[in-house]
């Protein structure tokens, strides 16, 4: 799946002008819009692969790229949310309960309540890549957080296996990115045309792996739940 996967953007009629759009949007991420407009553009990704269509999209229909852009965003905020409350309670009590002095007792509570708050901050990022294969699917802001919906799917091996391949893709591209974007004057631009590559690559892996949970095929819109037994 990797090697396809890392070929998958390449199977465009528009890869390159693709591929320099996405980095550029990725670039200017800090304005959102363009952001929203590179999240649209991942639902299709996601949705296309899970349906077993191996050619990759390209940027049009931008009021419905930057649409479902920007329900990504709000199911990405969703989850981000649920570590950002776990460690504000967590650490809050602790210095509220120790009068902002917590001694060698508080210390211990605060590094216990950092490994707490981490351990949240993966499950989430854990289960977002499937809130927004359920999303490309349905449509439906609600189904980026079902989790009711998509705790079948979160406990397949076959699930956790290609989170962390795409996770593994991710991180080498920022990686790169990082390095490419020391250089002058076009390294930035270089970082982010990597960055959304990896991007596109990991969330290849995420969409083909839900279709093969949820058998559907080009014709079909809806899904089929998951029949592997779960890994835990």
């Amino acid at each position: 799946m990797l090697t396809d996967a890392l070929s998958y953007l390449n199977n465009s009629d528009d890869a390159w002008k693709t591929t320099i759009l996405g980095g550029i949007f990725l670039l200017f991420s800090f304005l959102l819009l363009p952001l929203f407009l590179v999240w649209g553009y991942i639902v299709r990704v996601v949705d296309r692969t899970a349906h077993g269509d191996e050619e990759a999209p390209t940027f049009e229909e931008w009021g419905e790229l930057l649409v479902d852009g920007a329900k990504v965003g709000l199911i990405l905020l969703a989850y981000a949310l649920v570590p950002a409350i776990v460690g504000t309670v967590l650490v809050g009590g602790i210095l509220l309960v120790t009068g902002g002095e917590p001694g060698v007792l508080g210390i211990g509570a605060l590094t216990i309540s950092a490994f707490l708050t981490l351990a949240v901050a993966i499950a989430a990022m854990y289960v977002a890549p499937a809130g927004i294969a359920n999303f490309a699917g349905e449509r439906r802001l609600s189904a980026g957080i079902d989790l009711e919906a998509l705790r079948p799917t979160l406990r397949t091996g076959t699930y956790a296996s290609a989170w962390l391949i795409a996770l593994g893709i991710v991180i080498v591209g920022g990686f790169v990115s990082g390095i490419l974007a020391s250089i002058p004057f076009l390294g930035a631009l270089l970082g982010a045309l990597v960055s959304f590559y990896a991007l596109v690559t990991a969330y290849y892996v995420i969409g083909h792996t839900w279709g093969e949970l949820h058998p559907v095929t080009l014709e079909q819109g809806g899904t089929e739940s998951t029949d592997e037994r779960p890994a835990v």
